[in-house]
């Protein structure tokens, strides 16, 4: 079939209204807006739930010590994200450890207050 075969099929499809296949174009913008948008219900949801994701976050590591961390969704800088947990370093117990987000209301006022006075390394 020659070039101008192939450019008339074509151009009798989308006389037609025929859809074509999906090109690359289009398929690198939409994963990048499912992606965003799995990010944003996601954090919406854990707010909702008690959660501080998307900002300064209040985290437990697996010895119990709590301390405050930057909880990006999507993003790590200081830590392996695994899924709802995240490996970094405790600066509590200076070991490095899994750790989760706490809600604020399962915390006593005391805890609360001693988790938001030790954070883990800023980031440069």
């Amino acid at each position: 079939m020659t070039l101008s075969m192939k450019n008339d099929a074509k151009d009798d499809a989308t006389r037609h209204g025929l859809a074509l296949a999906p090109t690359s174009d289009l398929i690198a913008p939409l994963l990048v807006t499912l992606v965003v948008a799995v990010l944003v219900i996601g954090t919406v949801l854990a707010r909702r739930r008690g959660y501080g994701i998307g900002g300064e976050t209040i985290v437990r590591c697996s010895q119990n010590h709590l301390f405050t961390t930057l909880w990006i969704p999507g993003a790590s800088f200081k830590a392996v994200r695994l899924g709802a947990k995240r490996f970094q370093r405790c600066p509590v117990g200076r070991h490095w450890s899994l750790v989760t987000p706490v809600r604020a209301e399962d915390l006593t006022e005391e805890e609360e207050q001693a988790a938001a006075a030790v954070h883990d390394a800023h980031i440069p």
